[in-house]
């Protein structure tokens, strides 16, 4: 994966760097405040972010939801403290992961092996959402014009599906296109 750290101490930036590129990562960049890690983000399009919590500039938290919202990434955080509060708010963040240094190399492989994993599956129920939304709002289009084609025409419902159907395949668009165009014609 092409990773993007951002921590406020260089021996841990070089530590994480040589963890990341021995299991084979690419580490695109390093930054030492959450400003910049900002900036790296949206000019590097990385495919992982790692961010301590407790920098200079932005905080974490801050880097995160500003990555997050230019350009949705799956995000661990890293911090030398374990205090609930801490915790909390990273339940409130977007990110993925929350590992207290030192870091293990193996809790760091494994943390990213679940980030990335669960943010991949994140994105497909995205896209299924926008999907079903879309999929409710051609439905209900479609019963518009149905219900018009009812009324307007004494047609059954059965009559109306079909009209809007062969509407549709004789002209090749969609029935939702075909349902607008009968719905605009009313107007």
């Amino acid at each position: 994966m092409r990773i993007l750290i951002a921590d406020d101490e260089s021996l841990i930036r070089m530590g994480l760097r040589k963890m990341l590129e021995e299991a084979g990562h690419q580490v695109i960049a390093a930054a030492q405040d959450g400003r910049t890690a900002v900036r790296m983000a949206r000019d590097l399009n990385p495919e992982l972010v790692i961010l301590d919590i407790k920098m200079p500039g932005h905080d974490g938290f801050e880097a995160a939801r500003r990555i997050v919202a230019e350009n949705p990434v799956p995000i661990i955080l890293l911090t030398a403290y374990g205090q609930r509060d801490l915790v909390q708010q990273a339940t409130q963040a977007p990110v993925m992961a929350y590992l207290i240094k030192p870091v293990k190399e193996t809790e760091l492989l494994a943390a990213i092996e679940i980030a990335a994993t669960r943010f991949a599956e994140r994105l497909k129920m995205a896209e299924q959402t926008a999907d079903l939304r879309e999929t409710l709002e051609d439905r209900k289009v479609i019963e518009r014009a149905k219900g018009l084609l009812m009324a307007r025409d004494g047609l059954s419902e059965d009559k109306a599906h079909r009209k809007i159907q062969a509407q549709a395949r004789r002209d090749r668009r969609s029935m939702r296109d075909v349902a607008e165009e009968i719905l605009a014609d009313e107007r």
